[in-house]
């Protein structure tokens, strides 16, 4: 029988971490909330989660230098996936409240304030999947569970082959946002998987059988 793969959940003072621990486990991974470097090093998966504000969730990665443990990581080409603010901080500058926050640079462009009508986004809402997503396999018309106020609302990496195009995914709110990005060894979503129900479980499964095996 196979062991289950490794997924260390970052440990860095961010809320929702056991919601997200128990999603992992229910979809096939052996999921372990840490702050161990060695651990988060060689786990076959790293998820990380983030809940608040954008400036706050980066100032408590920085402080526990975990801005470097996921840099480290995805330089190696080992698998990150980032939830909610998790995955706004992959971005170069977060704009909050007219406050201006740089984040870890992973990707160009800047996450601010949504155009709707009413905020936060709360609640279930589908997406527009991209071609040949590896999260939403078999998902294509299930809905997510979003709770935020902010977004990528553009997308500006220019891919120079022979690398990958990134699958983007978006999502409908005011006006378009991602929803989801997967690029290389780096994913991301808007949504809370650990909150969406089965489609959650569903997703963080395809994500965990994209993994290396473990040794």
């Amino acid at each position: 029988m196979t062991a289950a793969p490794v997924v260390a959940v970052l440990d860095y003072g961010s809320g929702n971490v056991h919601s997200a621990v128990k999603a992992l486990i229910e979809a096939g991974a052996d999921a372990r909330l840490t702050k161990d470097r060695g651990l988060i090093a060689d786990a076959a998966g790293l998820l990380v989660p983030g809940v608040g504000a954008f400036s706050a969730v980066m100032s408590a990665l920085r402080a526990s230098r975990g801005d470097e443990l996921i840099g480290r990581r995805l330089a190696g080409g080992m698998p990150v996936l980032g939830i909610c603010v998790g995955m706004q901080v992959m971005f170069e500058l977060g704009v909050e409240r007219g406050v201006d926050t740089e984040g870890m640079g992973e990707w160009p462009g800047s996450v601010t304030e949504l155009q709707a009508p009413v905020l936060p986004h709360m609640g279930w809402n589908t997406v527009r999947t991209g071609e040949g997503s590896t999260l939403f396999a078999g998902l294509e018309d299930e809905r997510f569970y979003f709770v935020h106020s902010y977004g990528a609302q553009d997308w500006t990496l220019d891919v120079i082959k022979p690398f990958r195009e990134p699958v983007l995914t978006w999502c409908d709110y005011g006006r378009p946002f991602l929803a989801a990005v997967e690029n290389g060894p780096l994913s991301a979503t808007q949504f809370h998987p650990e909150k969406s129900g089965t489609a959650g479980i569903r997703l963080l499964s395809n994500w965990i059988s994209s993994l290396p095996a473990s040794e």
